[in-house]
């Protein structure tokens, strides 16, 4: 807690990236133990391919939050970085995704989904741009080579 206090990384980054940690775990979850909320999305739960599929989802998605879970623990600026890009890409094409292909079960309309993951991106770009400028900070002015 006391290296939480003393990073330089802003509380509010680190609540939206706690609150990610958490729906992404809800999401893992779902695709190694919860079949039956993976075939109310109207996903196919029977044979190798499609279970290869899904766990191979849960895997990366695993690998996401213990790549943010450490992030959060070290509370290094340059590493909340990658964690940050991958959070924008996933949740860019998801946003693209999530609309164009409506799961069957989906709580929202394509639009609202949308203007959702809109509002997450941009959330999450807010974050990179506060770390990037705490890594520019950090690691000063870039030397000039003498003319």
């Amino acid at each position: 807690m006391n290296k939480l206090r003393q990073s330089p990384i802003p509380i509010w980054v680190n609540i939206m990236q706690a609150v990610l940690i958490l729906i992404m775990v809800a999401q893992v979850i779902e695709h190694f133990f919860n079949h039956d909320a993976i075939r109310a999305m109207g996903w196919p739960t029977e044979g190798d391919p499609s279970l290869n599929l899904i766990y191979e989802m849960g895997s990366r998605l695993l690998v996401m939050v213990v790549a943010s879970v450490y992030v959060m623990i070290t509370q290094n600026p340059v590493q909340y970085l990658v964690v940050l890009i991958m959070n924008v890409v996933r949740e860019s094409m998801e946003g693209w995704i999530d609309p164009l292909f409506p799961v069957a079960d989906a709580p929202a309309s394509p639009m609202v989904d949308f203007l959702i993951h809109v509002v997450i991106v941009v959330i999450e770009i807010a974050a990179l741009v506060a770390v990037a400028r705490i890594v520019k900070r950090q690691n000063g002015a870039p030397a000039t080579s003498p003319a």
